[in-house]
């Protein structure tokens, strides 16, 4: 007996079908991230620039949190 005959015994409504993601398109974002950069070249190095700030204050806290100097 399958599941459909067992759902339609037992009063209960047909079982929905799940919903379809869209596909996802990976060169379409790649063009896309790459015309950004391309349009501002600044992005990356704004993005640098934030990474070794954290991590220089990063490094700051802990030296200052551990009393090394």
């Amino acid at each position: 007996m399958g599941e459909a005959k067992r759902r339609k015994e037992l009063g209960f409504s047909p079982r929905e079908k799940p919903i379809e993601l869209p596909k996802f398109d990976k060169e379409s974002v790649q063009k896309k991230v790459r015309a950004a950069l391309y349009k501002y070249p600044i992005i990356p190095i704004l993005f640098y620039g934030a990474v070794i700030l954290i991590f220089v204050g990063g490094l700051v806290y802990v030296v200052k949190f551990y009393k090394l100097i």
